[in-house]
């Protein structure tokens, strides 16, 4: 019960702090409950690949406060994220070094870090409580302030960057009894118009990924035409068929001949049915006991096109069990061309989505040489794990 207070304690105290400074009160808390020396949070940048470490200013940690730390190769870092689970590792002359990942709702914001002189089953439960309620933190408080966004930012950004990355879900990765997700995306040098989304109401997850035409301020505003007329609909009840055709009337109305090519998914969590419309864009991969295809779909004209009439709906065959890949053509044009994306779905199997889709846009950037890609490449990864009772049926 006393521990359970003192989580009740820390809440209350980050919720009476100003937004900016819940860090340093969690980190206060562990400095004063167990003794820890040295406190660190470290974000996980957008693209999944680097670590930017906030030291515990409030405790003995001297310079500068950040830190860049690349996530490949990192050891204890790579296997925190992977696995979600804490780690303690005994440092020669420093007590126990103990990671624990700061993740909500599958969605992977950090790793907390602390040293400790003494260590007990019962303490590393109470440290791994308190990187919980450290995640409940921050996505409430990243709402008040710009120190998270900044948190998840290891290079510059650009206005077409800035425009792309508010248009993407908050959170990359979600988890539910019925699935689990994620996605990822690789910016060109001069953005592209890349975007995916997703959001889940009391009978279906709805999934999408769109990709606009043009490069740079242009794609970004066309994308945002696109994805703001997707949410509208949505939040408004429609069917995919007129959430479609509002996203096709967006670009033709305000987009100066432009168009854009996507895919719009409804899937019921009860499992009943699950629905797609296909606006000119590669068809989805599936794998399904061991194998990997890609699914055949009837292709309509992208959103924009004048000559487009109604959009077609269509079944999708999804079961328990499958994983779903959506992905835009700069995953495989260029120099990407020759990324396996089959074999990679096989070889990240027994994977989280997290790391099929950071195991991907590691391998388009690889396949650059260190250079800018040419084209933005975005992946969206679902595992379809299987209905729960009483969920409804979404309308086509």
């Amino acid at each position: 019960m006393s521990d359970r207070m003192g989580l009740a304690a820390v809440l209350a105290a980050a919720e009476d702090a100003a937004p900016v400074d819940s860090l340093d009160v969690v980190a206060r808390d562990l400095r004063t409950r167990f003794g820890a020396r040295y406190v660190s949070f470290l974000f996980v940048d957008v693209v999944g690949r680097r670590l930017l470490r906030v030291n515990d200013m409030s405790g003995d940690s001297r310079g500068d406060r950040t830190e860049r730390v690349p996530l490949a190769g990192s050891g204890l870092y790579d296997k925190v994220l992977r696995a979600q689970s804490l780690v303690q590792v005994e440092e020669d002359g420093q007590g126990q070094r103990v990671l624990a990942p700061v993740t909500n709702r599958g969605d992977t914001i950090g790793v907390l870090e602390l040293f400790l002189d003494a260590v007990t089953e019962d303490v590393l439960a109470q440290v791994e409580e308190a990187a919980h309620a450290l995640a409940y933190i921050i996505v409430t408080d990243r709402r008040f302030t710009d120190l998270y966004h900044w948190g998840n930012r290891t290079t510059p950004v650009s206005l077409a960057a800035e425009i792309q990355r508010q248009l993407l879900p908050s959170a990359p990765s979600c988890d539910a009894a019925e699935f689990a997700l994620a996605g990822a995306l690789v910016p060109a040098s001069d953005i592209a118009g890349d975007t995916y989304d997703y959001s889940l109401d009391n009978n279906a997850l709805h999934l999408s990924v769109t990709d606009a035409m043009g490069h740079d301020v242009n794609a970004s505003l066309i994308a945002t035409l696109v994805v703001n007329a997707s949410r509208g609909a949505r939040r408004a009840g429609a069917d995919l068929v007129e959430q479609a055709r509002q996203m096709h009337q967006a670009l033709l109305e305000h987009g100066s001949s432009t168009f854009a090519t996507g895919q719009l998914l409804r899937i019921a969590l009860d499992g009943s049915r699950a629905l797609l419309v296909n606006a000119g864009h590669p068809g989805p991969l599936r794998m399904r006991g061991g194998s990997v295809e890609e699914i055949g779909l009837r292709v309509d004209m992208p959103f924009g096109f004048p000559r487009q009439g109604s959009y077609q709906v269509q079944e999708l065959d999804l079961r328990p069990g499958d994983r779903l890949l959506l992905y835009t053509d700069g995953v495989q044009e260029r120099e990407a061309e020759a990324v396996d994306l089959p074999g990679l779905l096989l070889q990240t199997a027994a994977e989280h989505p997290r790391e099929v889709v950071r195991t991907m846009v590691t391998a388009v950037a690889d396949a650059y040489q260190g250079l800018p890609p040419k084209d933005d490449a975005t992946v969206l990864c679902l595992d379809w794990k299987g209905p729960r009772t009483g969920a409804g049926r979404p309308d086509a």
